[in-house]
C-alpha cells in the first residue's frame, strides 16, 4: 500500500488514493492533524503527536517542536539520555502516521508520497528521503507542496488553459509557485520561497510586543511559563483572524497579565515579514514572466494562511481574492494523497501528467584572467539555471587555468550568488590532464543531468583522450561542524581591513549580487560588471575605486530601469 503524506513544521497529515478520491485517517484521537512534536517520557518512551505537544509546556525539556526547519543541518537536540537528528525526529513522526494508516486501512504500508517545500534545497530533500527510510518506508517520490495543493483543489480537471499562483504559507516555511495547467497537465513554471518564514515568526512577534509592554524578558521566564504564554498567543493569533481586537490575560509566576491587540497594530507590527513575503512572489513572477493580470487564479494553503493580513497582501499585489474552499491545512495532504493515487497508476489518475522544476540554480567553479594574467578564483559558472522544467540535462566546457596543469578539480556548487563562497558546495570530481598539453587542447566537456528525483549526475569528459568521469551526488552534503565554524570565525577576525569592506563598496556589490540572483537574463553583464568592480578594489587606489563605483551605479541605476 502507498499512502500520501505531508510532513508539516507544526502538523502532518497521512492518507490515500481511494475509489472515491483521496481520503485523510484520523489518528488515535480522531483528529486528521496530528503535531510534529516529539517528546520523551519519564520511562524514555517516545511520545509522538498531541501528547507531546502538551508537554512542550509542561516538559519542554525533553520536548520538540519546529525540527522540519533543520532538516539537511547536521544538528542535534538532546531529549532525556539520546540526541536525536532531525531526520530521526521526523521519522518519529512518520512511524506515527504510518500506525494511523496500518490501522485504518488493516494492511501494512510500503511505500510513501511526502510533501515537501518547494524550495526545500538537494539536502534538504535528501534528508526527508533519509527520515522515510528510518520511519520503515520507501520514499521514491516527493512532490512540492504548491504542487500537491494544485492536485487537492482538482485544478488539473479543469477544461481551460489557465495560469494558478499557489501561496503555501505554513508553520515554519514559505513558498509560492507557478503553475500552467492545460488538457490534464500541471506544469511548474517557477518556484520561490523562504525555509525560515512561516506562522511561527508571527507568533514570535506576538510574543516578543507582549513581553515588551509588561517590561518582561523571555530569558528570565521558566520554559513552562514561556510555553503557556506562546500558546495562549497562538490562540490570540488565530482570534485575530476572526474578531478585529483581542483580550487575554496570562498567569506567569506570580504574575498576571493582560494584553490587548488589534488587527491594526498587528498588520504594523508583521510589515518586515510581509516585505520578506512578497520578494518571492515578485522573483517568482519574475522568473515565469508573469504580469498580474495573466494570473487565473491564486490559491491560498497552509494554516498561517488564514490571517487577514495574507488576503491584504495579496488584494494589493494581485488585485484578485484567493481561492479558499479547500480547508488550508488539508490541502497538501489531500494532494500527496492525489499524488499517491498516481505513483500507483490509478486508473482515474492517468491521464494527469506533472512536471516540476529545479528549485536552484546548479554549476561549477571556475576562474577568470584579466589583462595583466592574474587569475581570480571562485566564481560561479551556471550549468541548470533555477526553475528549469526537470528532467533536464546542459552540458559546457572547461579547462585549467595554468600551463601544465596536471589535474582539473570541478567543484559542484548549487545556489544563486555569482561567487562560490555564497553557494553551497555539493561534491568535487578530480580530473586527470596531460600537463604537457597546451591549455587549449586541455579542455574538459562537462555534463549536469537532473533528475525529477533531485538526484544530480555530473559526466566529464577530457576531450584530449575521451576519457569519462562521473560523479552522482545523492549523498547529504552536510552542513559545517561546529569546528569548522570555529576555524572560520578565527580565520575572518585575523584578517585586515581592505578597502573592499567600506560600506559603499559592500552595498553596491550587495546590490549588484541581488540583481544576479533576481535577473536570470542580466546574469553575464553582471558578472563582469562584479568581476571588473572587484578587480578595481584590488588595486587599493582610492581614486580609481570612487570612479569604478560611479560609473558601476550609474550602469546598475540604467539595467535596473530596464528590467
Amino acid at each position: 500500500m502507498i499512502v500520501g503524506i505531508d510532513l508539516g513544521t507544526t502538523h502532518s497529515l497521512v492518507g490515500r488514493y481511494g475509489e472515491s478520491g483521496p481520503e485523510l485517517f484520523r489518528n488515535a484521537l480522531g483528529e486528521y492533524l496530528t503535531p510534529s512534536v516529539v517528546s520523551v517520557g519519564d520511562d524514555e518512551q517516545i511520545i509522538v503527536g498531541q501528547a507531546a505537544r502538551d508537554r512542550l509546556i509542561s516538559h519542554p525539556a525533553l520536548s520538540v517542536a519546529s525540527f522540519k526547519r533543520w532538516m539537511g543541518a547536521s544538528r542535534e537536540v538532546r531529549l532525556g539520555t539520546r540526541s536525536f537528528r532531525p531526520e530521526e525526529l521526523s521519522a518519529l513522526v512518520l512511524r506515527s502516521l504510518i500506525a494511523d494508516a496500518e490501522a485504518a486501512l488493516g494492511e501494512k504500508v510500503q511505500e510513501a508520497v511526502i510533501s515537501v517545500p518547494a524550495y526545500f534545497s538537494d539536502t534538504q530533500r535528501k534528508a526527508t528521503r533519509a527520515a522515510g527510510e528510518l520511519a520503515g518506508i520507501r520514499v521514491e517520490r516527493l512532490i512540492n507542496e504548491p504542487t500537491a495543493a494544485a492536485l487537492a483543489y482538482g485544478l488539473q480537471e479543469r477544461s481551460d488553459h489557465s495560469r494558478v499562483l499557489v501561496f503555501d504559507l505554513g508553520g515554519g516555511t514559505f513558498d509560492v509557485s507557478i503553475l500552467e495547467l492545460f488538457d490534464g497537465v500541471i506544469e511548474v513554471h517557477a518556484s520561490a520561497g523562504d525555509n525560515y518564514l512561516g506562522g511561527e515568526d508571527f507568533l514570535d512577534l506576538l510574543q516578543a510586543a507582549c513581553l515588551a509592554e509588561h517590561k518582561l524578558d523571555a530569558k528570565s521566564l521558566a520554559p513552562q511559563e514561556l510555553g503557556v504564554l506562546r500558546r495562549r498567543l497562538e490562540a490570540v493569533k488565530r482570534e485575530l483572524s476572526q474578531q478585529g481586537e483581542v483580550e487575554f490575560t496570562c498567569q506567569l509566576g506570580e504574575q498576571t497579565i493582560a494584553w490587548k491587540i488589534d488587527q491594526d497594530r498587528f498588520l504594523q507590527m508583521a510589515d518586515p515579514l510581509m516585505q520578506r513575503m512578497r520578494a518571492p512572489l515578485e522573483r517568482a513572477m519574475r522568473d515565469a514572466k508573469l504580469q498580474p493580470a495573466q494570473l487565473d487564479e491564486i490559491v491560498l494553503v497552509g494554516g498561517a494562511s488564514r490571517m487577514p493580513l495574507v488576503s491584504r497582501l495579496i488584494a494589493r499585489m494581485f488585485g484578485k481574492l484567493p481561492l479558499r474552499h479547500v480547508n488550508p491545512d488539508q490541502a497538501i495532504g489531500l494532494g500527496a494523497c492525489v499524488a499517491a493515487g498516481m505513483k500507483r497508476r490509478d486508473a482515474k489518475l492517468e491521464e494527469i501528467v506533472l512536471t516540476d522544476v529545479c528549485p536552484y540554480t546548479l554549476g561549477v567553479e571556475v576562474g577568470h584572467r584579466d589583462a595583466q594574467g592574474h587569475v581570480q578564483s571562485g566564481l560561479f559558472s551556471p550549468l541548470i539555471q533555477r526553475n528549469s522544467v526537470v528532467p533536464i540535462s546542459r552540458e559546457g566546457t572547461y579547462g585549467p587555468m595554468h600551463e601544465r596543469q596536471a589535474t582539473l578539480m570541478l567543484n559542484v556548487y548549487q545556489g544563486e550568488s555569482p561567487l562560490v563562497a555564497h553557494n553551497i558546495k555539493l561534491g568535487q570530481l578530480e580530473i586527470p590532464l596531460n600537463p604537457t598539453r597546451p591549455i587549449g587542447e586541455n579542455q574538459v566537456s562537462v555534463r549536469f543531468t537532473y533528475d525529477i528525483n533531485g538526484v544530480l549526475q555530473v559526466e566529464a569528459t577530457a576531450l584530449s583522450s575521451e576519457a569519462r568521469y562521473e560523479l552522482v551526488l545523492e549523498q547529504n552534503p552536510g552542513a559545517l561542524s561546529e569546528a569548522e565554524i570555529r576555524a572560520r570565525l578565527a580565520a575572518l577576525s585575523g584578517l585586515k581591513i581592505h578597502p573592499r569592506e567600506k560600506q559603499e563598496n559592500l552595498a553596491l556589490l550587495a546590490r549588484a549580487e541581488r540583481m544576479y540572483e533576481e535577473h536570470l537574463d542580466a546574469r553575464p553583464l553582471l558578472q563582469q560588471w562584479i568581476m571588473q568592480f572587484r578587480q578595481s578594489l584590488e588595486s587599493q587606489d582610492e581614486r580609481m575605486i570612487g570612479e569604478h563605483r560611479h560609473n558601476f551605479v550609474r550602469a546598475m541605476d540604467e539595467l535596473e530601469e530596464q528590467l
